[in-house]
């Protein structure tokens, strides 16, 4: 397997190459393979990273880091997991990164799994039973909200979406097939990562004539400012809370 050098990471960097979503794979994979190793070794230890970097909406507000934390670990006793996000990732990722420039879209990564973290407390909120006590980790609440970016792009520049669309609804219905799988994440990660994209690509008329740059610190920081408002106002909801 060939390590890029750095060279070759500038190259791809300054012509728009999809230096972020390599990076992002690299990293889910990475930690895949410590918690894989980590079962062999000390199926403790293994358990501890996975307890400390999971996601539960009853402890989302008292342990913040789990809401980026938990978008990097993946089941580690089946590869399916981290090979469909990661699949999902690039095959939407590489696109979104060239039209967005590297760090906007490492910003709408974060913020749609933020969003994903919010379309979990919501479900909370109106599932009380069981909704609180629900543990999750992967990255499928950012990559939903990668497919729901590319959708809006290809739908303003009005490119056929057909193919898009049949691969969104299998990847939203598949959680009803399989079982276990947190569609809560999916559906808040698609809503934000759409809203998002929306605005940066129509958005306020009188914004509009902006460079993209500008416009993802106004929309970006606005829309991060409205998911975390809604997580803390779900919040209030939480039998569990301290």
């Amino acid at each position: 397997m060939h390590m890029p050098t750095k060279r070759e990471i500038k190259y791809e960097w300054e012509r728009g190459g999809p230096v972020i979503t390599w990076a992002l794979i690299a990293v889910c994979t990475v930690i895949w393979l410590i918690e894989v190793l980590l079962g062999f070794i000390s199926p403790l230890l293994q358990s501890l990273l996975v307890y400390q970097g999971m996601l539960s909406p009853m402890t989302l507000v008292h342990r913040p880091w789990t809401a980026i934390t938990s978008m990097f670990l993946h089941a580690p006793n089946t590869i399916m997991h981290i090979l469909f996000n990661m699949i999902g990732l690039y095959s939407v990722g590489a696109a979104l990164e060239r039209m967005m420039g590297h760090w906007r879209f490492l910003g709408l990564y974060v913020i749609s799994g933020l969003g994903g973290s919010l379309g979990l407390m919501v479900w909370a909120v109106a599932s009380p039973n069981n909704g609180w006590q629900m543990a999750v980790y992967g990255a499928s609440g950012a990559i939903f909200g990668l497919f729901a970016a590319i959708l809006v792009v290809y739908r303003r520049i009005g490119a056929d979406i057909r193919s898009m669309l049949v691969w969104m609804v299998i990847n939203f219905a598949l959680p009803f097939v399989v079982g276990g799988v947190a569609w809560q994440a999916h559906v808040g990660g698609f809503v934000v990562g759409a809203l998002l994209t929306w605005l940066l690509t129509s958005g306020l008329p009188v914004w509009r004539h902006k460079s993209l740059a500008w416009r993802m610190q106004v929309y970006g920081w606005s829309v991060t400012v409205l998911v975390v408002a809604g997580i803390l106002l779900c919040n209030m909801a939480n039998p569990y809370a301290m």
